[in-house]
Order: structure tokens, then sequence, then C-alpha cells
């Protein structure tokens, strides 16, 4: 075998390196763009954060999102509820079956992506803009995703945009549990919902010591080197079963590793800046991976 075989690159390699170094240039832009945010998102910070959960593995929050949400009865509501109450939602979405329709399943961190900053453009090709179904349930895990997904395998989802794994780091979990959940939600998706791209997305880092989290004692357990580490294996993982994955960890992190203090409110959780790098991360990777993937095919 010559020299030249040996170190030729795959293609998908080559855009993911294009897709990430467009991200991370979006980034750039973003941390100087106050002057583009919409009027209520330039307000200060004791008052453009978002409330935020004091305990992740205890703490349900509403959907209903906002600079400065109000918990309302669904504060109180036990996991078996919020799954339910997911159930019912799914119900109706998959009475009506929209077109263009994208789940955000996982944690606190997408339960508390506000609606009004998820990019609903139509994908090119269509007339319809996208339809999205919240599936976050705050202080979730691995396990309790794999658990739940049922909820809504009578929809026909376009795209599956999963991020899952920060709680199982905070409760002990190891790290080959939650690659191996990983992989079993990857395998349950792709067989129920064969039509629909999924993406997987990587854990967030957190800012350590800088953390205001209530539980921080448990992040300081948890070193982002060790996050980092499980993202290339999720990765790995992502590839070898044919799904997409998006890395999104660069985006949120200073040269240290850590997750960037303007985009958090805690520590842990995002504020309206985080959401608007997470948005501009989706808008990208949809425009330059997924839809020309989809034109391919059809």
């Amino acid at each position: 075998m010559s020299t030249r075989s040996k170190t030729l690159i795959p293609a998908w390699a080559f855009i993911s390196l294009a897709t990430n170094g467009l991200l991370m240039l979006t980034t750039i832009l973003l941390l100087n763009r106050d002057r583009w945010l919409p009027a209520r998102f330039q307000a200060s910070d004791s008052t453009s954060q978002m409330q935020t959960p004091p305990d992740l593995s205890t703490s349900l929050m509403s959907k209903t999102l906002a600079p400065q949400p109000t918990l309302g009865q669904r504060h109180q509501l036990s996991y078996q509820q919020w799954v339910a109450l997911l159930g019912r939602e799914a119900e109706v979405i998959a009475a009506k079956q929209p077109p263009n329709l994208t789940v955000l399943a996982g944690d606190s961190l997408s339960l508390w992506f506000p609606p009004e900053l998820l990019p609903r453009d139509a994908p090119s090709g269509t007339r319809r803009d996208r339809t999205w179904l919240n599936q976050g349930i705050s202080g979730d895990t691995s396990a309790g995703l794999l658990n739940r997904l049922y909820v809504f395998d009578q929809t026909e989802p376009s795209t599956i945009f999963v991020m899952i794994g920060i709680n199982d780091l905070l409760r002990g979990g190891k790290d080959q549990t939650i690659l191996a959940n990983q992989r079993r939600i990857i395998r349950y998706l792709r067989r129920v919902h064969p039509q629909a791209e999924i993406v997987i997305q990587s854990i967030l880092p957190h800012s350590g010591a800088r953390s205001t989290f209530r539980a921080r004692d448990r992040l300081s357990e948890v070193p982002n080197s060790r996050i980092r580490k499980i993202n290339q294996q999720l990765e790995a993982i992502a590839r070898s079963e044919g799904v997409n994955y998006l890395n999104l960890y660069p985006l949120f992190s200073n040269s240290q590793g850590d997750l960037q203090l303007d985009l958090t409110t805690d520590g842990l959780h995002l504020n309206s800046q985080g959401y608007l790098v997470w948005r501009s991360a989706l808008v990208l990777f949809m425009g330059l991976q997924l839809e020309p993937a989809n034109a391919k095919i059809n």
C-alpha cells in the first residue's frame, strides 16, 4: 500500500472540519454582537439572565421560556407527571403530523431553550417552517431519556437533536454507562424513526471553580477534561452508528476548557447569550450538513 493511500482523509472529515470552523467563527461574532440582539436580550445581567433550577436532580421547570420565566404549576410536577405531560404534547403533534417536525430531547438545557430562538425557517426545497417538539426534562439522565423515548413514537420527525449526560456525571455515573445508553438511544431512534436525521450533541462544559451552581461541589468532581474525553468517544459512537454528531463544546469553552461565564447563569445552565450561540450552531449545522445530505438522498 502506498504512503499516499495510507493518509487519505474521508470526505466527512473535511465537511466536519469546515462546519466546526464556521461554527467557531460564528461564535466569535456572537460574543461581540450586542447591537444585533433584540432589545429584550440586551438587559443587564441582573435582569436578562433566566432563572435556573437550584438542583438538577430535583427541580422541574416550566417549559414556557422568557428572560425571567415563572415556574407556575409545572414546577410541582413529579418526574412521572412530566413524562405524562410530554406524552400528551407528543400526541397532539402526532395527530397533526406537521412537516419538518424537529424534536429536541434532553435535560434542562434543552427544556429551557427559548422557543423564539429555535430555528424555524423552512429547510431548502420546502415551503413549510419547522415545528419544534421540546422533550426536555430538568435533571434527566441518559437512562431516563432512553426509558421515555417511547412517548413520541407516533410522531414523524424529520430531525431529532439529542443532548444528555451531564446529570449522569453529577450523580456519579460511569463514563461507559453514559456511552452505552447513548448508543441505545441512537439505535432506538433509528429503529422507530428511520426517516429522521438523528443528531447527537456533545456534552457542554461547566465553569468549574467559578460556578455559582448550588451543587458546584459535585461539578468540581467532574473535570472538563473528562467531559472532553467522553465527547470524543461519543463522536466515535455516532459515526459508527451512522448518525450525525454536533460538537458544541468548543463553542462554549474558554481557553482553559471551561464554560464561558458570559454564556451561563450559574456555571452550568445557559443564559440568553448561550442559547443564541446554540441557535446559531443549529442553523449552520442544519444548513451545511443536514440539508445537503437530504438533497443527495432525494
